[in-house]
């Protein structure tokens, strides 16, 4: 077994076909892309990489799998040896290598309208990963089904543990971010939600998936609100925000687009774009490698509501037409902090009746949406009379 030291979980310990997964092209890769992006610009600490939160997952999709086993009429194997246990610790090890250059930041780039995690799945099918998978006489494509979250039955359960309210993507990376930033919003009681996470068949869907018991509610209340609380404080951030629109600014001019297939993606990460950024005299491009970017001139509240946000939308509309598009930029910080709506997260009563997250919390019920508009003007135009009438427009 290969054993590594980390820094949020201790040793994490990997068999031999995670080891060459790890020492593959696709996982090497992720060293070279930060974990959040333009963020160590803000948080000098927030160095950390792909390759680190993914060794997290691993680790937790393992502790995840067998805290899910160990349930009374549980459908997945016990054992550390169990296939399934297998295909999800690889899913998880897997479940980030199709991020593009600076992760999140610029996402909406992939050529064909796809997503990280659509590329991540190319890449496991690929030929980068067969010769290992098929050394190992694992089969990729139900790793891929656990990745794409749209399998049935047990698959289905294995594909929450990468991507529901309560996944190992989550809890990594909520108590790693916080780690590197310098920040305690994204702490949260892992060992207790860990001892009372359920595998649960929902009757009205007839589907299995993960739910807890409701001694633990109160434990992912917390995850919740220090998800909220990462958002609002660190993802979020006012000068970060801004760094990632000069960003996108430069990618749109310089017409870069991520490939959306596996072997010139591969080739790409944040040191080749860098590098580019480096060589580029676009005010966009200097913006970030020398900080010198726009002010902030004009924001709204956390919840703008539906008819705010669209009376924003046409008076910010009216201001790029009066300075100048490329003279204003815009964040728009869209997020729920939950989306129980769709995942049905249900929570196993002390008489086993089952009942809805929403039902069993009323705090969760109440957590509102994150809904902010950020105004940034070019220099020329983030003081005196300018800023005065931006301000006025918006107020």
């Amino acid at each position: 077994m290969l054993s590594v030291r980390d820094p949020v979980h201790g040793f994490i310990r990997a068999t031999e076909l995670e080891a060459d997964i790890l020492s593959s092209r696709p996982l090497q890769r992720l060293r070279s892309i930060r974990q959040l992006g333009l963020t160590h610009l803000v948080f000098p600490g927030a160095e950390h990489s792909r390759f680190a939160h993914t060794l997290g997952a691993m680790h937790l999709a393992g502790r995840l799998y067998d805290a899910l086993a160990e349930i009374p009429l549980s459908p997945l194997d016990r054992g550390v040896n169990s296939l399934m246990r297998q295909q999800v610790r690889v899913a998880a090890l897997l479940h980030d290598c199709g991020h593009a250059p600076f992760s999140h930041s610029a996402e909406a780039r992939f050529a064909g309208c796809i997503d990280h995690e659509e590329m991540s799945q190319r890449i496991t099918l690929s030929d980068e990963l067969a010769p290992i998978f098929e050394r190992h006489g694992l089969d990729p494509k139900p790793v891929a089904t656990i990745l794409g979250g749209k399998g049935k039955g047990v698959a289905r359960l294995l594909g929450q543990i990468i991507s529901s309210e309560l996944d190992v993507d989550k809890m990594d990376y909520l108590l790693r971010d916080s780690l590197f930033c310098g920040v305690e919003y994204g702490r949260f009681d892992l060992d207790r939600i860990l001892d009372t996470v359920q595998p649960i068949f929902d009757p009205n869907t007839e589907e299995w998936g993960i739910g807890i018991d409701l001694g633990g509610v109160h434990a992912f209340e917390a995850l919740v609100l220090a998800r909220y609380y990462m958002f609002t404080q660190v993802y979020f951030n006012v000068t970060g925000k801004v760094l990632e629109l000069h960003l996108n600014q430069w990618l749109k001019e310089e017409k870069v687009v991520w490939p959306n297939e596996v072997g010139p993606f591969l080739e790409l990460d944040d040191i080749v774009i860098q590098h580019r950024m480096r060589s580029s005299m676009s005010p966009h491009a200097r913006a970030v490698i020398e900080r010198n970017r726009y002010r902030l001139v004009h924001e709204t509240r956390e919840q703008l509501g539906d008819e705010a946000r669209g009376d924003h939308e046409m008076r910010i509309a009216e201001l790029k037409t009066e300075f100048g598009q490329d003279r204003l930029l815009v964040s728009k910080a869209f997020k729920d902090p939950h989306h129980l709506d769709h995942s049905r997260l249900m929570v196993r009563g002390s008489d086993g009746e089952l009942l809805r997250m929403e039902d069993a919390s009323q705090f969760i019920s109440r957590l509102p949406r994150i809904d902010r508009y950020r105004i940034y003007a070019h220099p020329e135009l983030s003081s005196g009379a300018a800023k005065k009438r931006i301000q006025e427009a918006l107020a």
